[in-house]
């Protein structure tokens, strides 16, 4: 009997610790590290202008926030923090919720930035399932961190990459070093920081984007998180961006 009791007090001890233990992780979501502030409370959208006409499809769902590629906005759809920002290191957590788009034109980028072709000079498309979302940096969506399921992997920056007007160096510099992504449906987390004209992006603790220097990245600008995909008669015709986020925290630097 007393036996019994013993292990009955040990599962309770137990139970209890590992229930402290998971209330001690979620309360630390949205919580700054040392020298950052958050900008996203965990709770709602202060500080941040949702889309007019949005109709509650971005919206908070327990500490996170939450898109399903809906808005039914009229004009931009993308959520913009409200904060200005010259110089800053971010931090973002996000995770793909899930992949129901087939996407039939993924390229096969090669490390200088360029698409892959085959024998005949024709552009390898590859189609693979895909979400698409980013973080915009300074007020522009040309000036994107990417987010999306494409083998050369998040971070790199769609819109200098693809500019005809961007130098093969830079084109190189945008490009990812190499694919950190974690499985669809797991969190990542970002660290781009931004200095001057310089972007570099870490995914998950690896340097993706070392330091491609941008010549004509405005000097100041909000961040915004992306709206991407369309419907078609009750399909997506292009990648959804089915995605959250949380635990967004910025560093100004001098």
């Amino acid at each position: 009997m007393q036996t019994d009791r013993t292990l009955l007090n040990s599962l309770t001890i137990t139970a209890l610790v590992g229930l402290l233990a998971l209330a001690t992780v979620r309360a630390a979501d949205n919580e700054p590290p040392p020298g950052f502030v958050s900008l996203f409370n965990g709770r709602d959208f202060s500080g941040w202008t949702v889309p007019a006409g949005d109709n509650g499809h971005w919206k908070v769902i327990n500490g996170v926030i939450d898109y399903d590629a809906r808005s039914e906005a009229s004009g931009d759809k993308s959520l913009w923090c409200d904060r200005e920002l010259g110089d800053f290191v971010l931090l973002v957590d996000w995770r793909i919720k899930e992949t129901p788009y087939i996407n039939p034109g993924v390229p096969y980028i090669l490390p200088d930035g360029t698409h892959a072709k085959d024998t005949k000079g024709k552009e390898l498309k590859l189609a693979l399932p895909d979400s698409d979302s980013g973080i915009y940096l300074r007020g522009q969506g040309k000036y994107q961190v990417n987010i999306w399921c494409w083998p050369i992997g998040s971070g790199e920056m769609y819109g200098v990459r693809t500019d005809p007007k961007t130098s093969p160096e830079l084109r190189a510099a945008v490009t990812p070093r190499t694919q950190a992504d974690k499985p669809v449906g797991e969190w990542n987390r970002f660290e781009i920081t931004v200095r001057g004209n310089t972007v570099s992006v870490v995914l998950n603790g690896r340097t993706v984007i070392p330091g491609a220097t941008i010549p004509d990245l405005p000097a100041r600008g909000r961040i915004a998180l992306q709206h991407h995909g369309a419907e078609r008669d009750g399909q997506w015709s292009s990648p959804p961006s089915l995605l959250q986020f949380k635990n967004i925290f910025v560093k100004e630097l001098k």
